[in-house]
């Protein structure tokens, strides 16, 4: 009986530490096994521009969207020239993107005109503010067509930077709206359709970095001012230009100011990351002019959530990466598997929910939907009139939503009741996780249960998630399938060696 109990022992622990490694997973290295391995997952990478040039009713449809977007830009430049002021310094080329044509059209099916969305499901509205050194920003507030009587949660969206204007992001736009969100997208200065610089040469983009943190806070007092109170900027910078900005955000009325999002790309994933720490301990004071504290509640940082010097974890984080990155190559040898996972580390450390995912063979691109650079499939069918499939972005879609109502939805709304439910769906997932990087989760259910699991993709027990629990009680813990029901075979053998050895 001795040898039998050990022998068990001995296998729950062989179990265990084969759980805490099984990312990677896989074929031995070196071995050509693991190198063929390899080459399929990069190949991946190259499964979104594939599928958009071997389509023609999808080229046509960019062209025509393209052109449309070009059009747009002269008439806005013909109506109100001061678009093309020296103060501005905007060109047909700078900022970067700034006609919306080519591949800076993004998805070619999600147009007013195109996309029933605009008529049925969303209501969207154009808009216009300066932010804080005058420069003026182009951007647009959503809300659902179909009232519910309640004030919406809101999400502010905020683009990476470079090549990555504000309709590569309206997927998730429109994800949020039919999730009962208000939303605001826009291209902060120095990107898309804003200026590229203030009236005093003050820049933005890549040449200024700050204004992915500085701007969102510019960009989240818009979403929050109302009649009562306007926007600040607009009237410390009125009479720069002719154009006509918006006073306030034109939603204001069906918007609960107390709850709110912000999601960010790239460079502006770098941008929620700072902005959340905003009166955390020891960062500095929330910076906006209209709510008296930091209104953030959650982020979700796409590429990823950042980490170090002047991040403080102060709300709910969602960190979701790519393993190629913007122009990466195969990998020669197994990286390392707990690389990502250093933003994640520092909510943990700091008892923030955190969740970190990485998305296999998935690069930079996954969240901007670019034609025609390296991402994984995201229009493999357009024959019902738009873009239906793919592998990333229906994932990070899936995972973004879940995670914004997970913290910003009450009960009676959709969403509320079954946010844990989706974000413990790893059956319906796990093979989108990476076999390079461990993806982890560490953040308490609704219940009260703690869902932690150090990596997804190997398997996690899951808590109870309609049986209150006190605190962190009850919680799961990364590993193998089956690694729990290994654990009771193990109690029940020790119980029984007790009672055979009697009292």
């Amino acid at each position: 009986m001795r040898n039998h109990l050990r022998g068990l022992a001995a296998a729950v622990l062989c179990c265990g530490a084969q759980a805490a490694q099984a990312i990677p997973e896989g074929p031995e290295y070196p071995s050509a096994a693991w190198t063929q391995r390899e080459l399929a997952n990069y190949a991946r990478t190259l499964e979104g521009p594939t599928e958009q040039a071997t389509n023609p009713a999808f080229l046509l449809r960019l062209q025509l969207q393209s052109v449309f977007n070009a059009q747009q830009w002269l008439l806005r430049g013909l109506k109100d020239p001061s678009w093309l002021s020296p103060l501005a310094a905007n060109t047909a080329v700078l900022p970067l993107c700034t006609t919306w044509a080519e591949q800076c059209a993004g998805d070619p099916y999600r147009y007013p005109g195109i996309d029933p969305f605009y008529e049925t499901e969303g209501e969207v509205t154009p808009v216009v503010f300066y932010d804080h050194g005058c420069a003026r920003i182009s951007g647009r507030v959503w809300k659902p067509r179909a009232s519910t009587g309640r004030a919406l949660p809101g999400v502010v969206i905020e683009n990476g930077s470079i090549q990555a204007p504000e309709p590569l992001y309206w997927w998730m736009a429109q994800a949020l709206v039919r999730q009962g969100y208000t939303v605001l997208t826009f291209d902060p200065r120095g990107q898309g359709r804003s200026d590229m610089q203030t009236p005093s040469g003050g820049q933005g983009g890549n040449f200024n970095s700050a204004v992915f943190w500085e701007g969102l806070v510019d960009a989240i007092d818009f979403f929050h001012s109302t009649p009562v109170a306007p926007y600040p900027h607009n009237l410390s910078c009125a009479g720069r230009y002719p154009t006509e900005v918006a006073a306030f955000n034109p939603d204001h009325a069906v918007q609960d100011r107390g709850r709110l999002g912000i999601a960010g790309h790239s460079l502006g994933a770098r941008g929620v990351s700072v902005v959340q720490s905003y009166g955390g301990p020891g960062a500095a004071p929330w910076p906006g002019l209209l709510d008296a504290q930091n209104p953030v509640d959650v982020i979700v940082a796409w590429d990823s959530l950042s980490s170090g010097d002047g991040i403080v974890p102060r709300v709910p984080a969602m960190g979701q990466t790519s393993e190629y990155g913007i122009a990466g190559t195969p990998l020669l040898s197994p990286p390392d598997p707990e690389a990502h996972k250093a933003g994640y580390e520092q909510w943990v450390a700091a008892g923030q929910p955190v969740f970190q995912l990485t998305i296999q063979g998935s690069t930079h691109f996954e969240w901007s939907l670019i034609p025609t650079f390296p991402s994984s499939s995201w229009c493999p069918k357009t024959s019902n009139g738009r873009c239906e499939g793919g592998w990333g972005r229906p994932l990070a879609e899936h995972y973004s939503v879940a995670w914004l109502d997970r913290w910003l939805k009450q009960p009676g709304e959709a969403g509320y009741a079954d946010a844990d439910q989706r974000l413990l769906a790893d059956a319906d997932w796990q093979e989108r996780y990476s076999f390079h990087y461990r993806s982890a989760r560490h953040y308490p259910t609704r219940a009260g249960r703690t869902a932690a699991c150090d990596d997804i993709r190997a398997g996690c027990t899951h808590p109870s998630l309609d049986d209150a629990g006190g605190g962190t009680g009850g919680g799961s813990s990364g590993g193998a399938p089956g690694t729990g029901l290994l654990g009771l075979l193990l109690a029940l053998a020790l119980r029984r060696r007790a009672m055979l050895r009697g009292p």
